[in-house]
């Protein structure tokens, strides 16, 4: 039987007689869940359940059901006693696993999915679902795991086979990750899905021109779907050549395909003055660029004039900057659990009054969410903090003026906030090893570097970097990445020198490393060389910290100005380049001066130091004003009326 009240008008009673096997009852709570009648659909789904225990999507939809109707928490006491009546039920384990990861209980939900995928071994089911979750969790390598296990058992299901992919990429295994995604490429199911996982990892292995027509394709094949023109915001800005206005049109059009709920009206009080709760979004309020970038400026914020609450992720509770995080948090959710509407409607039930969105389209990133307004002023900072977002919701855009000077306004959507120093505040890692000097002082050469992700070094910039080691024969280059894991990856981009008349032999790729060691090894290069397009941007400042410098070229968009930013406000205004020309002829004049680099980098971290790139309270008192400006524009334009 297939039920559908939206087309047959006929009573509950008689839907209820023709209920006659376990399938009948799920499709009568299907078409009850369509009708809003989530409560008699969880009831529908139950009778399912009852009469075919071993089905598992009956007990799934039952879940949804549950969801729908806040009945969560009797759906999970539901589930717990069935296991405690029959622990060896791997459904029921499934089932609550599964709920209590809704709930947010994802310690306990693993232990239950893990029981579950052992009580049945053969069910790609148990397996996908705890590969999941293990990856919501961090557990990256348990989750590969997992999903290789689902895939083997349900070759066919892409699903899976993308989820393992998105896995890969987050494991740093592009080329693995890009190998199983081209051979779902042409598969229709969650084609848009699997073209957003091959545009990254084809864009992180530095291909960038293929990543971008990939995304192209995609847009070309879906163009009223969001995810694709996700996926071509992202891409563009590491490709040479795009113009900030291309970008700009990209992101537009992503905005313009998101959903939009029909949400209550805001309830903040439009008060000038009151004090304020901000609200602090992404997915990586950790050990990663936004927290080395943004923590030690919202430690120093004034807490006398703002709360602050966390949307995070909780996957991450013992890393070092997540815990300072939560130090300064005032309530904490996690918004790994929740969609992109029930998120919105957690910040606004914790009144937040200024969104920052520090994730924009990266990893596990919720930008999107603020398409459906999560408070009533919205501000796009650091995270995938490429260019403008082109988010119709995203009311400011927080930047400096070597971010965006005066000419490049035009290019945003959002209004601007620039700081008067850099955008960024930077917090040095106190385990950074001692600055030492120069190596080209005992090797009697100039040896260049990049630790940047490989995405941002593209065909064109290899091509300036070995013209500069051709004028320099000399000269080496360490290239430091965790694509570099990959031998063949590594291979091709000697070999692309090679193509550019630098013998491979001077080029040096090394792999991943701790972080202590990865700064250390900025003691073996003189001199940084910025990618471009897209800059360097903790990179830059790391290398400052250990005394390297960095050659840079300011582009147009955002992206393409990081570096400008982190050396003008250090007081390094002279290592950046206008042009392409002008960049090689920077590099070769310093080089040139060992006297001079020696000076600079025995001096340089004491510097920074000193810099506003690191001077926190600095930073936190100019930010403070800039929130409070933001405010009072969105109170003067929802006054209160006089009575």
């Amino acid at each position: 039987m297939s039920v559908d009240l939206a087309e047959e008008a006929i009573s509950i009673s008689d839907l209820l007689r023709r209920c006659a096997t376990a399938d009948d009852w799920d499709q009568l709570g299907l078409a009850l869940l369509k009708t809003n009648e989530a409560s008699l659909a969880m009831a529908a789904f139950q009778e399912a359940q009852e009469r075919a225990p071993d089905t598992l999507q009956y007990a799934l939809h039952g879940i949804e059901a549950a969801a729908a109707c806040a009945q969560l928490p009797h759906a999970l006491d539901r589930a717990s006693v069935a296991c405690d009546d029959n622990p060896l039920d791997p459904v029921m384990q499934i089932v609550r696993g599964v709920v209590l990861d809704r709930l947010g209980h994802r310690e306990e939900a693993i232990d239950a999915l893990t029981v579950a995928e052992a009580l049945a071994p053969d069910s790609s089911l148990a397996a996908m679902f705890l590969g999941g979750l293990l990856a919501r969790a961090n557990r990256l390598p348990d989750a590969d795991r997992a999903l290789r296990k689902a895939a083997d058992l349900d070759p066919d299901n892409v699903m899976v086979r993308n989820d393992r992919a998105a896995v890969l990429i987050r494991l740093h295994k592009h080329a693995d990750a890009r190998r199983l995604l081209i051979d779902l490429a042409d598969r229709p199911e969650n084609r848009n899905a699997v073209a957003a996982n091959l545009v990254t990892s084809t864009m992180c292995m530095g291909l960038q021109e293929d990543a971008a027509n990939l995304a192209w394709k995609a847009v070309a094949r879906a163009p009223d779907a969001a995810t694709p023109w996700r996926g071509l915001s992202n891409a563009l800005p590491y490709c040479f050549g795009v113009t900030a206005d291309t970008l700009l049109q990209a992101a537009r059009a992503c905005s313009a395909r998101l959903p939009r709920a029909a949400m209550p009206a805001l309830a903040n009080t439009p008060k000038p003055d009151r004090r304020l709760t901000i609200g602090l979004m992404s997915a990586t309020l950790r050990t990663h660029p936004v927290g080395w970038l943004t923590v030690a400026a919202f430690e120093a914020l004034d807490r006398n004039d703002f709360d602050i609450v966390c949307l995070g992720d909780n996957g991450f509770a013992n890393d070092a900057i997540q815990k300072r995080f939560r130090s300064i948090a005032d309530d904490w959710l996690d918004i790994s659990v929740l969609d992109d509407v029930r998120l919105a409607l957690a910040a606004r039930e914790r009144d937040v009054d200024i969104l920052i969105d520090l994730g924009g389209y990266g990893d596990a990133a919720r930008m999107q969410a603020c398409a459906h307004r999560l408070a009533p002023v919205q501000i796009k900072w650091v995270g995938m903090q490429n260019h403008s977002s082109g988010l119709a919701e995203m009311d400011w855009f927080l930047t400096d003026r070597w971010e965006t000077p005066p000419a490049l306004e035009s290019r945003y959507s959002e209004r601007l906030l620039r700081l008067p120093d850099g955008y960024v505040c930077y917090s040095p890692p106190a385990y950074a090893p001692d600055v030492v000097p120069p190596p080209a002082q005992t090797n009697g050469f100039i040896t260049f570097g990049c630790f940047n992700n490989l995405a941002k070094v593209t065909t064109v910039a290899i091509g300036v970097w070995a013209e500069i080691m051709r004028a320099l024969p000399d000269s080496r280059l360490i290239l430091k990445t965790h694509q570099f894991n990959d031998m063949e990856t590594a291979e091709r981009i000697r070999s692309d020198f090679a193509e550019c008349g630098v013998s491979p032999d001077r080029i040096e790729t090394r792999g991943p490393s701790a972080h202590r060691n990865l700064l250390a090894a900025y003691n073996d290069i003189d001199i940084v060389l910025d990618p471009f397009p897209y800059a360097g941007g903790l990179t830059t400042c790391e290398a400052l910290w250990m005394g390297v410098p960095t050659i840079a070229l300011a582009g147009e968009s955002f992206s393409a100005r990081h570096s400008t930013s982190h050396l003008s406000n250090v007081g390094l205004s002279d290592w950046v380049s206008a042009d392409i020309n002008d960049y090689i002829r920077n590099a070769l004049q310093k080089a040139g001066d060992i006297a001079a680099l020696t000076e600079l980098r025995l001096g340089l971290r004491a510097q920074v130091r000193r810099s506003p790139l690191c001077d926190a309270s600095r930073f936190a008192l100019h930010l403070g004003v800039l929130l409070k400006h933001t405010w009072r524009v969105w109170c003067e334009k929802n006054k209160l009326p006089k009575h």
